[in-house]
């Protein structure tokens, strides 16, 4: 008996995306072995046909240089049944080439990690001689544009009471929606102690707090700025407050650039990570863009959280997500940032430590093998974890 395919439809417009699905796929392969062949696709730049495929590869450059047409775009919120009649209208430009696809790979079950997918996959599906099961996985944490949000899907998965009522109020059903959290890497299911090891092991003072400071895959913000300032406040005194751990992501200027510079309190620069688990483990708090992954990652490792930029529209709402869950704060300047971690490292030490606490209570570690059991069920599959009992739409919506 062959193993059940499952198809997982993402597309490369920033790095959450792709995140997302290679955790879901990593958490069907620590979970059930070979029983699933999972396969991750770019839906939209491999498989659509030209003009459309084009489109994605303006993400970048909206959220880059044109954060305000971005956020004119993602207002189209507001109006969710306009944007569905206009999705569907381009969705029947590439069903033909998404139904080529799926009859290609022929799929046992499909899910989808990107919000402009749903269209184009139910357009396909319908063209199809079997059913096909056809679940989402919302990548968005707070802030869900209506086009994740698709009624005909069999199971739709999100990760805050808030994407839980937007997807009530357009059109889904309780029976549909499962809240467990955002999928990142089965890594973080058991986070490393911290501990004098952990931080000897990353080649990090034993002895000093540290800040780890990233900007997303891509390394985009003012990092460099930010470090600037914060290393400036914990050199304040004769013996550094302090020491930074600063991830580039895949910016090899900018890691470049501040490798090259003398700190002066202790520095560690590196690029992308593949041991984020341990580095959160080892620092004491973390300065991001409002990104939902690092977010839902921190309160996993217990980190506070100093927010220092979002995207307009799309991460804006994970701002008051942080600040009214007790999970941080937001920073309008990389002087104002610089300043918070001077106090949580000097003054106000023992209110850092009891965040920290409050934090880690707070994180879903388990949410990736939740959400693949889940979507396991849909198939029939037996788990070979204990099994555990379907929540209820209460349990579901509680914190």
């Amino acid at each position: 008996m062959r193993p059940q395919r499952i198809l997982i439809l993402m597309s490369n417009t920033g790095g959450g995306h792709r995140a997302s699905a290679e955790a879901l796929k990593a958490g069907f392969i620590q979970l059930y072995g070979e029983r699933f062949q999972v396969e991750i696709i770019d839906l939209l730049i491999e498989h659509l046909p030209r003009p459309l495929n084009w489109l994605p590869n303006t993400y970048s450059f909206l959220v880059n240089e044109a954060a305000w047409l971005w956020k004119l775009l993602w207002m189209t919120e507001s109006h969710p049944i306009t944007v569905r009649r206009l999705s569907m209208l381009v969705a029947r430009l590439g069903r033909d080439s998404v139904a080529k696809t799926f009859a290609t790979l022929q799929p046992d079950l499909i899910i989808s990690v990107h919000p402009l997918v749903q269209e184009f996959t139910l357009y396909a599906l319908k063209r199809m001689k079997r059913r096909i099961p056809f679940v989402t996985v919302v990548t968005d944490l707070a802030t869900a544009h209506p086009l994740w949000f698709h009624p005909a899907v069999d199971a739709c998965y999100v990760a805050s009471k808030e994407a839980y009522e937007r997807a009530r109020r357009v059109g889904l059903r309780p029976k549909q929606l499962y809240l467990y959290g955002l999928p990142v890497r089965p890594a973080f299911a058991a986070p490393p102690q911290r501990g004098v090891g952990l931080r000897s092991k990353l080649g990090l003072n034993a002895d000093l707090p540290a800040v780890l400071i990233m900007s997303g895959g891509e390394g985009v913000g003012p990092v460099a700025e930010i470090a600037h300032k914060i290393s400036e406040q914990l050199s304040r005194s004769s013996e550094p407050m302090g020491q930074m751990v600063i991830v580039c992501g895949r910016n090899t200027r900018l890691r470049q650039k501040l490798t090259n510079q003398r700190w002066p309190i202790p520095t560690v620069v590196h690029g992308f990570v593949e041991n984020m688990p341990e580095w959160m483990a080892a620092c004491d708090c973390i300065v991001t863009k409002a990104g939902p992954g690092t977010i839902a990652e921190a309160m996993i490792s217990g980190l506070p959280i100093i927010l220092s930029g979002f995207i307009p529209g799309q991460e804006e709402g994970n701002i008051p997500y942080v600040l009214e869950n007790n999970l941080g704060c937001y920073g309008q300047s990389p002087e104002e940032i610089a300043e918070i971690v001077h106090r949580w490292f000097t003054s106000e030490r023992e209110q850092l430590l009891q965040k920290m606490t409050h934090i880690h209570a707070l994180g879903k570690p388990q949410a990736t093998f939740q959400i693949v059991e889940s979507i396991a069920q849909l198939l029939e599959l037996q788990t070979p974890l204990e099994k555990r009992a379907v929540p209820s739409i209460q349990q579901m919506t509680s914190y």
